[in-house]
């Protein structure tokens, strides 16, 4: 990992893109606790990727989950959860010596599954953001240099999303006429 982490520091400084970022992997492993396990540790992160995806499907109900053509984001920024769910899941998996690849894999099996479910709801209330969800999901895989198109339309189906954006846009549209 030092050698590794070397290169991306030096790829960092120079200005070029990395997918690791190195000073977030310096922040947290500077919080590792002496009480846990690196077992442990690897574990709560692990545990903390699976809270997130299954947490997903709650930002539909918040009035504020809306997507924005005209910002390209949702108005609550919850959009800037792709950039954060890569970022971290890179840094804790360098971190804890994990397959960051296959811990973002399950990561979006779970979230995608998740989505699904909400698709179910017959409460409004609960949707009624769940298309600018379902983009958010997209969003995470397009920042992903882990991640794949072909791996989303393996466990979500990309006619939900087709659907999803013109929803959003169509709903841009009358609410601005």
């Amino acid at each position: 990992m030092k050698v590794a982490m070397n290169v991306y520091e030096l790829s960092s400084a120079a200005g070029l893109p990395c997918e690791i970022d190195p000073a977030l992997v310096v922040a947290l492993s500077s919080q590792k606790s002496e009480n846990i396990s690196p077992e442990e540790e690897y574990k709560i992160a692990c545990l903390l990727m699976v809270f997130v995806a299954v947490s997903m499907p709650t930002l539909a109900s918040n009035v504020m989950s809306q997507y924005s053509p005209a910002i390209e984001g949702h108005c609550n920024n919850i959009h800037c959860l792709a950039k954060a769910v890569n970022q971290i899941a890179a840094a804790l998996f360098t971190i804890h010596k994990g397959s960051i690849e296959d811990r973002l894999k399950e990561f979006l099996a779970l979230a995608s599954s998740s989505l699904l479910k909400i698709g179910q709801e017959t409460d409004k209330m609960t949707t009624r953001n769940r298309e600018s969800v379902y983009l958010l999901l997209d969003m995470i895989v397009q920042e992903s240099p882990f991640l794949t198109m072909d791996l989303l339309e393996s466990c979500f189906p990309y006619v939900l999303l087709r659907n999803a954006y013109h929803a959003v846009y169509k709903q841009s549209i009358s609410s601005s006429a």
